[in-house]
């Protein structure tokens, strides 16, 4: 993916609700090419497992600008997808993804740092880096505003905080094995998903407004990822 063209192109009207079961199509072809004790394993499964055993978001709704609400959140559910998917093809030709997720992809499971950490690391580049360019191209495929997309980014986001409550159900050690001077505890909890998605809104409406501006627009695009990469690393902390 070329650093000065970051933006997908528009997709024909036709294909939008079909896209996102193309993209899960995608990410369980994908799910057996990471050994299973990888950073990137860890992640893509859990979201694997939410996206691809969730109905598509937006299914209520009234009419928006090029079609109906739940063709609208489709647009947006696979323009994320298609995100995620890119870092991954990325980081398989051996080209170089996203800063937010160089630290994770490439990882083999450290002793030190818990699936739980790189699952919520996967997530926080997803959420603030990831998140803000698929507003950016989901508008650019309906023709319209961030702000006409207001109601799907949120169901989106519902969706994404069914991930983090899997991530923690699943991954998160049990009381008998935590203490509250786990430095996990500390590292958990300072993450929030809540803040995360705020900034990815801020963004993408700043994105979307700098548009005529690519050179300032990619500025801030590295910006937003080079403050997403910071956070992963922080998840990253070893916990022992």
């Amino acid at each position: 993916m070329a650093q000065t063209e970051q933006f997908m192109e528009p997709a024909g009207p036709g294909t939008r609700v079909a896209e996102t079961d193309t993209a899960i199509q995608r990410m369980r072809a994908l799910r057996h090419r990471w050994p299973p004790g990888g950073g990137g394993t860890v992640f893509h499964r859990a979201y694997l497992r939410t996206v691809g055993g969730s109905p598509t978001i937006g299914g209520g709704g009234g009419a928006h600008r090029g079609g109906t609400a739940q063709e609208a959140a489709s647009t947006l559910e696979a323009r994320l997808a298609e995100r995620y998917l890119s870092a991954l093809s990325t980081a398989a030709a051996g080209g170089r993804p996203p800063e937010c997720w160089r630290p994770l992809l490439p990882y083999r499971r450290h002793p030190d740092v818990r699936p739980v950490q790189f699952a919520l690391a996967g997530l926080h580049a997803h959420v603030a880096h990831d998140l803000a360019l698929a507003v950016v191209d989901a508008c650019r495929t309906r023709g319209c505003e961030p702000a006409a997309l207001e109601g799907e980014f949120e169901r989106v986001g519902d969706l994404l905080a069914l991930l983090e409550e899997r991530i923690h159900d699943d991954l998160m050690p049990g009381a008998e094995l935590l203490t509250i001077a786990d430095p996990l505890t500390h590292l958990v909890s300072a993450w929030s998903l809540e803040r995360a998605r705020e900034a990815a809104w801020s963004a993408a409406r700043m994105l979307w407004r700098l548009r005529g501006l690519p050179a300032v627009a990619e500025e801030l695009r590295q910006q937003t990822d080079a403050g997403a990469g910071l956070v992963v690393r922080f998840l990253l902390t070893p916990s022992r």
